[in-house]
């Protein structure tokens, strides 16, 4: 695959069959990743169990959370959780970790809801007890993805993660929780460069992309999620057409943006969600 890695975040089974087809489909079509979220709700699914399936069905891709929200869990059972995954995935497991932000999510499974600091901590704690549970049961531990956009996750995963998760989005204030403000691209070069101030150590560099357009005309593409996200995620229209989170223009324009995109940030690893993943391929392939 060259320089990049690429991966698909998967949000709905469906049936055990739609399941199987797409996990199957995503690895014939080049892909070498499938990733699942963390989220309480209506269709939402756990992640461990679906990964479990995915790796029966699949030979190839590796497979991992993107990332488990910590915070909801006695650490004790999630690690629990994750070594029995690991041990069935047989070395294909990435274990993303992540300090939750979603405060309706915590209501729903009467759980507290902690500030930022409290969270991080618990993020933190998570990872010294996990190294120990898998030493303990004599597995080896799998790479750690950290993903977050605070001072506090991006310094918890320069001292500990193998991959670093950088989605660029921030909570806007006075705003339902889940409205998010995107980092332009400038924002998002400060926020990687903190990152490299606080590790010297190789670490692989994930996005997160929000969103993947094939168009011959990248403005009106621009225009069109500007609109579609109600013209508050950014002030400006013309900052989407350089934001590393979309990927907008033909096949050649979006492979040239990630290239680009590669030497500035250092993003060697692309993850797309589940609607884009077939519009994304033939940008795989052209990577190829």
């Amino acid at each position: 695959m060259g320089k990049f890695k690429f991966g698909v975040s998967l949000r709905e089974i469906g049936s055990r069959d739609a399941w199987v087809a797409k996990c199957r489909r995503v690895e014939a079509l080049g892909y070498d990743a499938i990733t699942v979220p963390d989220h309480l709700g209506t269709g939402r699914f756990a992640p461990f169990p679906v990964l479990a399936t995915a790796a029966a069905v699949t030979e190839r891709v590796r497979l991992g959370t993107l990332v488990s929200n910590v915070p909801f869990y006695n650490l004790a059972l999630f690690a629990r959780e994750a070594s029995s995954t690991a041990a069935l995935l047989d070395g294909r497991l990435d274990l993303g970790l992540g300090a939750g932000h979603m405060k309706s999510e915590f209501d729903a499974a009467g759980l507290p809801w902690q500030g930022a600091e409290q969270r991080i901590a618990c993020l933190e704690e998570s990872v010294g007890y996990l190294r120990k549970h898998f030493e303990d049961e004599d597995l080896d531990m799998p790479p750690l993805l950290i993903a977050g956009n605070s001072d506090g996750v991006l310094s918890l995963a320069a001292e500990h993660a193998d991959i670093v998760g950088f989605a660029g989005l921030r909570q806007q204030p006075g705003k339902p929780p889940g409205t998010f403000k995107l980092d332009n691209a400038e924002a998002m070069d400060e926020r990687v460069r903190y990152f490299r101030a606080k590790t010297g150590r190789d670490v692989e560099y994930n996005m997160l992309v929000q969103h993947v357009q094939v168009t011959e005309d990248r403005a009106k593409a621009a225009e069109a999620w500007h609109e579609k996200t109600e013209r508050s995620a950014v002030p400006d229209t013309r900052e989407l057409l350089d934001a590393p989170q979309l990927l907008l223009g033909t096949v050649e324009e979006i492979a040239e943006q990630l290239e680009n995109r590669g030497e500035r940030y250092g993003f060697t690893y692309i993850t797309v969600f589940e609607p884009f993943f077939e519009t994304f391929a033939p940008v795989l392939n052209e990577l190829q």
